[in-house]
């Protein structure tokens, strides 16, 4: 293997090989609760080459592709390949934005796990009494408010980004380091997962039954996905129909009151 460090989130290694001292302490630091030495399996593989310009690439928008064989990612500053036959792929960007490399991993973790039956959602989720619960929606719909307002008995795995997927036939909540307003990484742990919250603000606090359908439809707006690719597209929406077949799903009306946690767990 090349040397570098390994970042396990959810149960899938990355080898980030990187010989840039100034990146490679950026990534020890912002990964350090998800590094490991021994990994649950063989890693996968990405070369980082640190550059003045980057990846050239200079847009806002994320672009994902698949071509002749490999996926070719473009993310802010940074330019990547991934070849998914080898599981080995390179990055290149430029030591300006070292958090470039957060955002790449969230695009190949979304592509790792949509055959595995699994998905990255946007969305906060925590546990409680050995429970996972998550709570989606888009973006300003509370999910760091919730998570900002959650009480002492409750874990965090994250405020902005959810790994979901089936273990031994059960779907389970994994933290995450990918942070969002509150700006701290998820615990590194799991749980089985226990319910699904739409999240919507309101003046009190209810929760309200989703159909099956409802649950589907909101799975597919907030999981993260940046490919056009049919199969894999519909790789997730198989995903959405299980999970909304197996977990419990509600529509969560709140206000931002530590309250709204008595309603939860």
């Amino acid at each position: 293997m090349i040397p570098g460090s390994i970042v396990e989130i959810g149960g899938i290694p990355v080898l980030l090989g990187v010989q840039d001292r100034a990146l490679l302490e950026f990534i020890d630091k912002r990964y350090a609760a998800y590094l490991t030495t021994k990994p649950s399996a063989e890693p996968f593989e990405l070369t980082v080459t640190v550059t003045p310009d980057g990846g050239v690439y200079q847009g806002n928008q994320v672009r994902v592709e698949w071509r002749e064989g490999r996926w070719l990612l473009e993310v802010f500053d940074s330019r990547a390949e991934w070849f998914s036959g080898s599981g080995r792929g390179w990055l290149r960007q430029s030591a300006a934005f070292p958090e470039s490399i957060d955002a790449v991993l969230r695009v190949l973790h979304s592509i790792l796990l949509a055959p595995q039956g699994g998905c990255l959602l946007h969305a906060a989720s925590a546990v409680r009494n050995g429970r996972a619960f998550v709570f989606t929606g888009v973006s300003g719909a509370g999910k760091s408010t919730l998570a900002g307002l959650a009480p002492p008995d409750v874990v965090l795995l994250t405020d902005e980004i959810s790994h979901i997927r089936s273990v031994d036939g059960v779907y389970r909540a994994f933290g995450t380091p990918f942070a969002g307003d509150l700006g701290v990484a998820g615990k590194n742990i799991s749980a089985p997962l226990e319910a699904l919250y739409l999240l919507a603000k309101g003046p009190e606090n209810r929760i309200e039954p989703l159909s099956r359908k409802q649950a589907v439809n909101a799975l597919m707006r907030n999981i993260l996905f940046f490919a056009k690719d049919p199969k894999l597209s519909e790789a997730l929406f198989e995903t959405a129909c299980r999970i909304a077949a197996c977990v419990p799903a509600y529509r969560l009306v709140f206000t931002p009151t530590p309250e709204v946690w008595e309603m939860i767990g």
